[in-house]
């Protein structure tokens, strides 16, 4: 990071960095929580609901490109390992062990539910201390929020019986 882009952040940068790597591992868990779940759904509406998965499966991965170009810049690095990504998750990794699309989207509701409490709490550490890391975890948050609002949608969807 140049001079002046370190001049900026006004927050403890190993914290900073500490909290983004958090959200980075789980970024990835839910990348492959959401790419797998849209393997193997099974059910009603399958087809639409694992078209949806495999698209936030997509979503969360940029978010992790995004977080992982803001530690470098930020002088830090990314969780290398699995395991590491398991150890410092704020979210965890729910395997879709239940194939059923309704335990898909629950499942996956949760997990979005946790992301955005996790990005909450991550831009009240940066707010008005950090533009770029701000702007960037309000990106993420939009579209996290997005994401729950499109897995809710569906499973009330699925409440309407099929004529």
């Amino acid at each position: 990071m140049g001079t002046k882009g370190r001049e900026i952040v006004g927050v403890d940068v190993k914290k900073l960095l500490k909290l983004l790597n958090k959200a980075y591992a789980d970024e990835w868990l839910a990348y492959y929580q959401y790419w797998v779940g849209s393997k193997v759904a099974a059910g009603r509406m399958r087809g639409i609901i694992a078209e949806e998965l495999a698209e936030h499966a997509q979503e969360e991965l940029a978010h992790a490109e995004l977080l992982v170009n803001r530690m470098a810049q930020l002088g830090g690095t990314p969780l290398l390992t699995p395991e590491a990504l398991l150890k410092e998750s704020n979210c965890g990794y729910d395997a879709p062990t239940d194939p059923d699309t309704r335990a898909l989207l629950l499942q996956n509701i949760k997990g979005e539910q946790c992301a955005i409490e996790t990005y909450r709490k991550l831009y009240d550490f940066v707010k008005g201390k950090d533009p770029i890391t701000e702007k960037l975890i309000l990106q993420i948050l939009e579209d996290e929020v997005g994401h729950e609002e499109d897995l809710e949608a569906m499973l009330e969807d699925m409440k309407t019986p099929v004529k």
